[in-house]
């Protein structure tokens, strides 16, 4: 199901009809995994990926995300995130695993569209199998800047980042 973020913008999966082999965001291994691994991906159900694209231009990938099930164990969650999730051993999670946005079309907010899409599909499958938070690997400093930009904590030591599923969804903090 297409979903349209604005007059002109729609986000859908991945499909054989996206111009996977055009897309490039200047992050090799991200340009890669659109060409050559993500089709697979979906057709096993390793990670849903979801390709942002014009509706007059539907087969040109704007930019995309994966999402895929994960756990993490309780010690890696920051204090700041831990009154949100269960205190299980493993914490059932939604990973992020990948954001990318077109070199030319970089610096339009397509990456915080990407983002919001992400988190909303997030929140309303959580109910259905279960995630406490969203989880991303940013792959350098200026990734974690945005992903703190956006609400998220980092892990101590590591470039990967957390925001409760409640604050995923909007929701305020109690």
């Amino acid at each position: 199901m297409a979903r349209s973020t604005s007059a002109d913008l729609r986000i859908v999966l991945l499909n054989d009809g996206h111009d996977r082999g055009g897309f490039t965001c200047g992050v090799e291994s991200l340009d890669r995994y659109l060409k050559t691994q993500a089709g697979q991906d979906v057709r096993r159900k390793a990670n849903a990926v979801f390709v942002l694209s014009l509706e007059a231009e539907p087969a040109r990938v704007l930019g995309y995300y994966t999402l895929c099930a994960m756990a993490i164990s309780q010690g890696e969650v920051p204090e700041a995130a831990r009154k949100h999730v269960p205190r299980y051993p493993l914490v059932s999670s939604t990973l992020m695993g990948r954001l990318a946005v077109a070199k030319d079309r970089q610096g339009q907010r397509l990456g915080s569209i990407l983002l919001a899409d992400a988190l909303q599909r997030a929140f309303e499958s959580a109910d259905t199998v279960g995630s406490s938070m969203v989880i991303v690997d940013a792959l350098d400093e200026a990734a974690t800047g945005f992903y703190t930009a956006h609400g998220f904590v980092r892990l101590p030591d590591s470039l990967r980042l957390v925001l409760p599923m409640r604050l995923a969804g909007g929701r305020s903090e109690r």
